[in-house]
């Protein structure tokens, strides 16, 4: 009995009428359906694990670059998806080498030249201020400045830039994201350098910002607070700018009334000093225009930052600009918390600025091919 049981067989089994094999094929075939419409509809975790598995930089105009361009460019405000997201985003389209897009870049600097005119109107000059002209200031538009012909001796003739004059311009921010980079030498090899409000540039810190300096910006409260608005002891303020060897110094003299006898100081100091190194003042009704030019692109602020102002001028100075320690958040695209400043982690005034809204342009911008925002260390 038991050996007839154990040498049965069905006759049925070769057949398999819709039996456990045909539905393991049915089955597969389906999850591989519904996983080809995922890849197609969401095709982020497709790009994302496909990315993970490659080691090394795609071209520009590849597919999944363009793709990646455009999850940053789907982000249209700021408010749209977390931070978190945001850097996720942003950290996916570091594996992808950045081109200058042409046409992008030419459009925004017509967009700029038809505004601003940063080759004409940067900074105040004999040409575009003649003596005997009264200057409105940028914020105390009720105030107006005589140029008297004592004022009009401080001017340059004309602006000693003009339109795309350099080749490749760094723009370096103070945002503690350049920390670590090891950006120096990249930033030195510049054509011109800009930098904001005469920071650190020592042996400490030279080898992640750099050492050269074509520009810098002076914040007059930096001359209040710091050196004593010069009314006494003006070396150590000399001295501070030796650091920049022979770079020019630009100051908002004419932002408000309490910032014109601050600025004047800094040029009679340097010419009591026979300083030879240029000292020029931002013509009030360029940054007023400025102010205005971001506002339509969303950054709406009291005040902007001195670096987004140096970042407009390159625009239309230089034909390829570079940002480095450009961030506007407490922590790095990967998620580790970083000090605000290179050098401290004192905050601005709160409202002041809106350094988010400005990061979040220039990602924009860097995405478009316009310009090259640098968040990473440099090799």
């Amino acid at each position: 009995m038991l050996r007839r049981r154990m040498g049965y067989s069905d006759p049925t089994s070769g057949r398999d009428l819709l039996g456990n094999r045909s539905l393991c094929f049915i089955f597969i075939c389906a999850f591989g359906l519904v996983t080809l419409l995922q890849q197609i509809l969401y095709g982020k975790n497709y790009i994302k694990r496909y990315l993970d598995s490659y080691d090394g930089s795609y071209d520009y105009n590849s597919t999944a670059c363009k793709e990646l361009r455009q999850e940053i460019m789907d982000v249209k405000v700021l408010t749209m998806v977390k931070t978190s997201e945001l850097f996720e985003r942003w950290r996916n389209l570091q594996v992808c080498k950045w081109q200058q897009n042409m046409v992008e870049t030419n459009n925004f600097k017509m967009s700029l030249s038809r505004c601003c005119n940063a080759p004409s109107f940067l900074f105040t000059t004999k040409r575009n201020t003649p003596a005997g002209t009264k200057l409105r200031y940028e914020v105390d538009t009720s105030g107006i400045l005589p140029i008297t012909t004592e004022v009009f001796k401080m001017f340059p003739d004309d602006m000693p830039y003009s339109k795309s004059q350099f080749k490749k311009c760094a723009v370096v921010g103070n945002g503690g994201i350049i920390k670590n980079s090891k950006c120096g030498k990249e930033i030195d090899s510049a054509d011109f350098v800009f930098r904001c409000n005469i920071p650190p540039i020592n042996k400490k810190y030279s080898a992640d910002v750099g050492s050269r300096t074509d520009l810098v910006t002076i914040n007059p409260s930096i001359i209040t607070e710091r050196f004593q608005k010069l009314e006494k002891w003006r070396r150590p303020f000399y001295e501070v700018l030796q650091n920049y060897e022979n770079s020019s110094v630009v100051l908002p003299a004419f932002y408000n009334t309490r910032n014109t006898d601050v600025s004047f100081r800094v040029k009679y100091m340097l010419d009591d000093f026979d300083s030879q190194r240029g000292v020029f003042f931002f013509h009030p009704q360029y940054l007023l225009n400025v102010q205005r030019f971001w506002g339509v692109q969303g950054v709406r602020a009291k005040r902007l930052s001195s670096g987004l102002m140096l970042v407009t001028a390159a625009m239309e100075l230089c034909e390829e600009v570079h940002l480095y320690g450009f961030w506007a958040f407490p922590m790095n695209p990967s998620g580790i918390f970083i000090t605000h400043h290179y050098y401290d982690n004192v905050k601005p005034r709160p409202g002041f600025h809106a350094m988010p809204h400005e990061i979040f342009n220039f990602l924009h911008m860097h995405t478009r091919g316009i310009l090259h925002v640098h968040s990473g260390a440099c090799t």
